[in-house]
């Protein structure tokens, strides 16, 4: 079966065969200014797909669960950077504002930042594998910085080809405009989407961790 790919330059989605109806739970949320804010309380979408995955490895001690988390790298208070963390806690740039060489000024950028595209493929393509013994796959997030890997996303639609489910982050659209690859995974069969606010923040974990136990 062929999968959709991405383009690097623009994150755009090419179409192609769609997935399979492989489970995908989807959490969003609020715009970054606001979701800086609310990360700072330890109530981020982060925050909650760690908490599900703490809960889920005392549930069941002998889950597999594969897969990345993003957090800032900052300096002096200041946010000069974004990494991606493996659930086992090895670590890869994936966005810098400081790094000044060559090299960097080929990277493609986000507003200040240049993202690093060899340096999280290198950490999260592996990760992204299929194995026998993965109960669930850990996405945090499938963003814009993210989707300029053009392997990124056709890995992600393999997951879902798989049937091992996905719990993975994604942003709001900004200003009304969805990332296309973000509305493939909305539309996608077996995905459920929920919105993370200030409201709902603390019942959240409470209505996703029953539908992975």
């Amino acid at each position: 079966m062929e999968l959709g790919s991405v383009s690097a330059a623009h994150g755009s989605v090419e179409s192609g065969t769609m997935a399979g109806v492989g489970k995908c739970i989807l959490v969003t949320g609020p715009p970054v200014s606001i979701a800086i804010a609310i990360a700072f309380t330890g109530v981020g979408k982060t925050t909650l797909i760690m908490r599900i995955c703490e809960n889920l490895k005392l549930s069941n001690p002998n889950i597999k669960l594969q897969g990345f988390y993003s957090q800032e790298i900052r300096q002096g208070g200041e946010r000069v950077g974004f990494e991606v963390v493996t659930l086992d806690g090895r670590r890869a740039r994936l966005a810098s504002s400081t790094i000044s060489s060559p090299e960097s000024r080929q990277w493609p950028a986000v507003g200040k930042y240049k993202v690093d595209i060899a340096s999280f493929e290198s950490l999260v393509l592996p990760e992204l594998k299929i194995r026998e013994d993965t109960g669930l796959f850990i996405v945090d997030e499938v963003g814009k910085m993210e989707l300029f890997s053009s392997y990124f996303f056709p890995a992600i639609l393999n997951i879902l080809q798989s049937n091992i489910p996905l719990l993975a982050t994604v942003p709001i659209p900004k200003f009304g405009k969805d990332i296309p690859a973000v509305v493939r995974l909305k539309n996608h069969p077996g995905a459920t989407i929920f919105t993370l606010d200030k409201s709902n923040r603390d019942a959240m974990k409470d209505r996703i961790y029953p539908q992975l136990a």
